[in-house]
């Protein structure tokens, strides 16, 4: 017989021989139901222990339900509350570990709930609960809820050495230690300043966190050249036993101090997406560095590139410049193409001292350090072309814009209303219309100084003989000349198909347009064909260009790929070749020499055009000058 029935039985008999016959049925009854209730809180508390969440909570919920008012509620609660924990579902913990009346609330509990506010985002509250626990025994598995709940919250609110302490802490007991270390890397190396580094390096002495605190104070000490103390900091870092995941990049670093030179002077490494949605484009760009290779190497010193794939990601191109850096010990870094990977690489090869001449157009690379550059057709390169060909070469002045309201229509207008400004002229009209528009006539009008509404004239109102005088006058243009000496129009050819045969349908068949590389097609002559007579454009690369260096060029890569190359394999065929020849100068030997090689290069004669680099490390290119005569896209500068 099961001990519960032996101790109702027991309890019926004493009860049955002191008390009346109603008395004995009730008492009954109530041992019973304990004894369920017992039963039915140890089936649950049994589902739990043996690793069953879906039946420990199906009992448990079954449980509150039926017994709410009983003594072991709390407890039901708080192994609800502990389940969702286990699945991160921390709001529906909340739900049930704060119907425990706040009297009766165990150090457990209030730790169960700080711990679920923080998880929620509640920092403060959850702080408030958890710092009166922080000396209390609690099991192993609480405990690391605590410490990592603490170190989470500082972090958040921006007390790092705080945060330290507790993740310090927290590690000793970690089943991942390894995500812990990462959470403290990312403080160390991006949220912490030398004052920082230092009481770290000396407070965790005894951990990982202490060495790679002392990792990133020898990093900002080679930054600020102060080899000295980057070299006390890696040989306490190299001599300690203590591991953590950075050591080698430690021993890396130490490799600069050895006898002999450290860099790899023959190596350029390469960033591109070779898998990936952005694949195609870098095997475009692969395509125009091996060309720069194949003639660099065949009558002169050779040397090597080394290849790594971003996937267009920005974690995996930040992880790839620094291998690059550090393990590979390239002179520099070429690429990447995508603006979110360029920007990680770019903020990773700054922090390494490596030169990195990216070829993304996103407008913010060149200002991440003086170790990046850029060498990429952008808006602002087109729109400075354009205002200095229409200013300087053809002494216009004033200028309209109609442009597209979309970000390249936006951004074209407005970075050609500072280069004009700059050179003394003035845009002096813009008028907007929708990407997919097909109509253009509101616009034209309104740069003509005329209402778009159309105006019927009443004829009834006029006698015979003013009717009769009017045949007699001569023909005079519907509308006025415009009051500009030129119209920008910032947008496709296949758009420009539509706007430039209305611009003359409603008179400004006269009136000088100046275009965008979106005009380089084919496509523009077939769709506006006459109405863009005599236009101007600008592009980064011309396929049909008279310059003998651009025709020797296309004419190697068709006889080595058979098809024509694009932009994208003359800007890398001209990235590679600049760093080659800066590399094959006998006096840059390592990383800065080279920078500075880069910063001071003046009119190098590439295939998409003369390139030099202004004070941020942005490319300052002569662009091709392209204009529409007699049905052909000609070359004029």
């Amino acid at each position: 017989m099961k001990p519960y029935l032996l101790r109702l039985l027991f309890l019926l008999l004493v009860s049955g021989s002191m008390l009346p016959a109603t008395s004995f049925a009730i008492g009954a009854r109530a041992v019973a139901q304990r004894v369920e209730t017992e039963e039915s809180f140890a089936a649950a508390e049994a589902a739990y222990r043996g690793g069953n969440l879906s039946l420990a909570l199906s009992r448990f919920r079954s449980f509150v339900l039926r017994h709410h008012d009983s003594i072991l509620a709390a407890d039901a609660y708080t192994y609800l509350g502990r389940i969702f924990l286990r699945q991160n579902r921390y709001a529906d913990a909340l739900l049930y570990l704060e119907r425990v009346v706040k009297t009766e609330q165990s150090a457990e509990v209030r730790l169960l709930i700080g711990y679920s506010l923080i998880m929620s985002g509640e920092n403060e509250p959850g702080l408030a609960l958890l710092q009166p626990l922080a000396n209390q025994a609690f099991s192993p598995a609480d405990r690391q809820y605590l410490l990592e709940a603490m170190a989470l919250a500082h972090k958040r609110l921006g007390e790092n050495l705080r945060a330290l302490y507790f993740y310090h802490q927290a590690l000793q007991g970690a089943k991942d230690r390894e995500t812990l270390l990462q959470t403290v890397h990312q403080i160390l190396e991006k949220q912490a300043d030398t004052s920082l580094l230092t009481e770290a390096a000396f407070m965790f002495s005894s951990g990982p966190i202490g060495q790679d605190a002392r990792l990133q104070l020898a990093r900002k000490a080679l930054i600020k050249r102060d080899q000295q103390q980057a070299l006390r900091q890696l040989q306490q870092i190299l001599s300690s036993e203590i591991s953590f995941p950075w050591r080698n990049e430690a021993a890396q670093l130490m490799d600069r101090f050895s006898q002999g030179g450290w860099l790899q002077r023959d190596a350029i490494g390469v960033l591109l997406p070779m898998s990936g949605r952005y694949e195609t484009f870098g095997t475009l760009v692969k395509r125009g560095i091996e060309l720069a290779l194949q003639l660099h190497n065949s009558n002169k010193s050779p040397l090597r590139v080394i290849y790594r794939d971003t996937e267009g990601t920005p974690d995996k191109a930040r992880k790839a410049a620094a291998t690059l850096a550090n393990e590979e010990r390239v002179m520099a870094i070429l690429g990447p193409l995508t603006g979110s990977a360029a920007i990680a690489a770019a903020a990773s090869a700054q922090q390494n001292e490596t030169p990195l001449l990216a070829l993304s157009q996103r407008a913010t690379i060149p200002n991440v350090g003086p170790y990046i550059f850029r060498n990429s057709l952008t808006a602002r390169l087109q729109a400075r072309a354009l205002a200095r060909y229409a200013i300087l070469q053809q002494g216009l002045h004033s200028f309209g814009v109609l442009f597209p309201d979309n970000r390249l229509g936006r951004e074209m207008t407005e970075l050609f209303s500072e280069e004009v400004l700059k050179l003394g002229g003035l845009v002096i009209d813009e008028q907007s219309y929708p990407e997919d528009a097909n109509d253009f006539r509101a616009q034209i009008l309104h740069l003509m100084g005329k209402s778009a509404e159309r105006k019927k004239e009443d004829y009834r109102s006029k006698s015979e003989e003013e009717l009769l005088d009017d045949l007699f006058v001569p023909d005079q243009p519907e509308y006025p000349a415009t009051t500009f000496d030129a119209l920008f129009l910032p947008d496709y050819a296949d758009r420009i198909g539509l706007i430039a045969p209305q611009l003359a349908f409603y008179g400004m068949e006269n009136l000088p347009l100046l275009g965008i590389n979106g005009w380089n097609s084919p496509d523009l002559l077939r769709l506006a064909g006459r109405y863009v007579e005599g236009a101007v454009f600008v592009d980064g690369f011309f396929l049909d260009s008279p310059y003998p260096f651009v025709k020797e060029f296309i004419d190697l890569y068709v006889e080595t790929y058979g098809e024509e190359p694009s932009i994208l394999e003359a800007q890398a065929f001209d990235s590679a070749n600049i760093l080659f020849s800066l590399l094959d100068k006998p006096g840059i030997t390592d990383r800065t020499q080279l920078r500075n090689a880069l910063a001071n290069l003046q009119n190098y004669p590439g295939v998409t055009g003369a390139t030099s680099f202004d004070f941020t490390g942005e490319a300052d290119k002569v662009l091709f000058q392209l204009q529409i005569k007699e049905g052909r896209i000609l070359q004029i500068n």
